[in-house]
């Protein structure tokens, strides 16, 4: 079974002032369908499509080598965005609770110093990528992966992502990352993040 784009839970211009509607069309129906339409393309035929995305990036090793690196990409191009989409929401932002806000404060001594460093990984990324907030052996890690990398193919579970590729923010903030890293903040949708970091800890 093929796999295919998620709608977007929300308006292309329900994040708005903060990513604005025409970027938000081109990153959902041009670069995430186009992800989508080469894995397909890649994974034609293997029976690699009856599983999960995020199971086969995870386990990139049974992926035939001809096909690994169409895979790694495309395969996480459709995790990360997948993941991204849902972790934003209109009306977001403020601070989590509960037990991730807990685990935050146990892994980084305060929410603001976990901010400090997920925005440091997140401008700090060379060239194209991620920021990442994964958990790994249950407890909370901020990374940054290159291109479409993701931490589970590392055997990391990633509850939160950042997307730094320039086709995420250029038309809004041209070569000003670190102010759309700070808009991120007032989009985050953090009853979502709870729910994820709730599945990933078990």
């Amino acid at each position: 079974m093929a796999y295919t784009t998620p709608d977007l839970p929300y308006a292309f211009n329900a994040l708005e002032p903060n990513i604005d509607a025409q970027t938000m069309e081109i990153h959902h129906d041009k670069h995430h369908a186009g992800y989508v339409s080469k894995l397909n393309a890649a994974v034609e035929g293997t029976g690699l499509d009856s599983q999960p995305v995020e199971q086969l990036i995870a386990n990139l090793s049974q992926v035939p080598a001809d096909k690994q690196t169409a895979v790694r990409n495309n395969g996480g191009g459709h995790a990360n965005h997948s993941l991204f989409w849902t972790i934003m929401k209109p009306g977001g932002g403020g601070e989590p609770s509960g037990e991730l806000a807990s685990a935050i404060d146990s892994a980084f001594g305060s929410f603001a110093a976990f901010k400090e460093q997920f925005e440091s990984a997140a401008a700090t990324r060379f060239g194209s990528g991620w920021a990442w907030l994964s958990v790994d052996g249950g407890k909370l890690k901020v990374e940054s992966t290159p291109n479409q990398d993701n931490p589970l193919m590392e055997g990391r579970t990633p509850i939160f992502g950042l997307d730094v590729w320039e086709h995420a923010y250029y038309l809004k903030y041209q070569n000003k990352r670190p102010d759309y890293i700070s808009s991120f903040w007032n989009v985050v949708n953090w009853d979502e993040v709870s729910r994820r970091y709730a599945d990933a800890k078990g």
